[in-house]
């Protein structure tokens, strides 16, 4: 497939469990549109699901095959979620497109989390996840194949370290210890190291994007709100706050370095010729998202994941409607309003 004329863009895939699918939305603008060339990924927890089935798909057969698997991928989550007893109510309907507040088993669930650990409520470790993902993946050919670039980070238990697994590492338990939630899944083992969820270390890390060189557009696509409207004040609200502000903070401190050493370039203190100038841009749905709580994250029936795909691609749109001609040529997003 020519690429000749494209530009070329690096994405960048927050996690945020069914919010993923709010990027789904998100890569299904971009891969219709034939003037973006994605050259790579980086991606924690779901947006480690959603980089390797997008890469794979891409290697495969091109961005048509890639919005395929997304979309096998994506309905295959919402059919396991359709047996479970964690379903929003029709009165959580009539209030939110997405919370579970009155959801019965939403509580209980909620309870059980504080009570035992997942070594003691699921002794067996059962994932359907993983299997799910093994099944959309060809992993043998994602880790061979020439294609874009793919990175996804996991935190060393033990040590608290960032582990980023590069495309030819990649496997099923990599993705899957990216995306380990502490308090659900029992820690992950790689090569006889322990893993939980990437966005304790990294959410998502920039560096490996700029550490390959190639182009210097980095597009992010946030799930994790940096402004809310109002003080949490509920034990629910203000834990998932905590896990908000944590999960957003590396993201922060790297773009505290990305416009240091920017500004350090402008002024002639860098040659510009050996360090990477990055352009950064985003896409998010913050108002929208912050509007929505905790329990929405473990919701993933097939009416919310697709109101949150239908989101992201109308602010995919968006975004290239307003800024597709600063791809290649400058930042869209100003580093020091929006993270600093």
């Amino acid at each position: 497939m020519a690429t000749r004329n494209r530009k070329r863009i690096k994405l960048a895939l927050q996690g945020g469990g069914s919010h993923g699918a709010f990027t789904w939305g998100v890569l299904e603008r971009l891969l219709a549109d034939d003037r973006i060339e994605i050259e790579a990924v980086v991606g924690t927890s779901a947006g480690a699901m959603n980089a390797a089935v997008l890469v794979d798909g891409l290697i495969a057969g091109g961005p048509a095959e890639a919005q395929r698997r997304l979309d096998v991928f994506w309905e295959g989550i919402g059919n396991i979620a359709a047996f479970s007893p964690v379903q929003p109510t029709p009165i959580d309907l009539m209030f939110s497109p997405g919370n579970m507040d009155f959801s019965p088993a939403w509580r209980i669930a909620d309870v059980m989390q504080r009570q035992f650990s997942p070594y003691e409520f699921n002794p067996a470790n059962a994932n359907p996840l993983h299997e799910h993902i093994e099944a959309v993946v060809d992993f043998a050919r994602l880790r061979s194949a020439a294609g874009p670039a793919l990175f996804v980070c996991a935190t060393n238990v033990l040590t608290g370290r960032l582990r980023v697994f590069e495309r030819s590492e990649m496997s099923a338990t990599a993705v899957m210890a990216s995306a380990c939630v502490p308090l659900l899944h029992q820690a992950v083992e790689v090569e006889g190291q322990h893993y939980w969820d990437g966005g304790y270390s990294g959410n998502p890390p920039i560096f490996p994007l700029i550490y390959m060189g190639g182009a210097p557009d980095i597009l992010i696509v946030q799930l994790n709100p940096v402004n809310i409207p109002e003080v949490p004040r509920d034990i629910r609200a203000i834990v998932d706050r905590m896990n908000t502000l944590a999960f957003n903070a590396s993201l922060m401190r790297e773009m505290r370095m990305i416009r240091f050493v920017t500004d350090l370039i402008d002024k002639g203190d860098l040659p510009a010729g050996k360090y990477l100038r990055c352009f950064i841009h985003c896409i998010d749905a913050e108002a929208e998202l912050a509007a929505l709580n905790a329990s929405s994250k473990m919701n993933a029936s097939m009416g919310f994941l697709q109101h949150l795909r239908a989101l992201g691609a109308a602010k995919a749109e968006a975004f290239l409607d307003a800024h597709f001609d600063a791809i290649g040529a400058r930042s869209s997003t100003d580093v020091v309003e929006r993270f600093l």
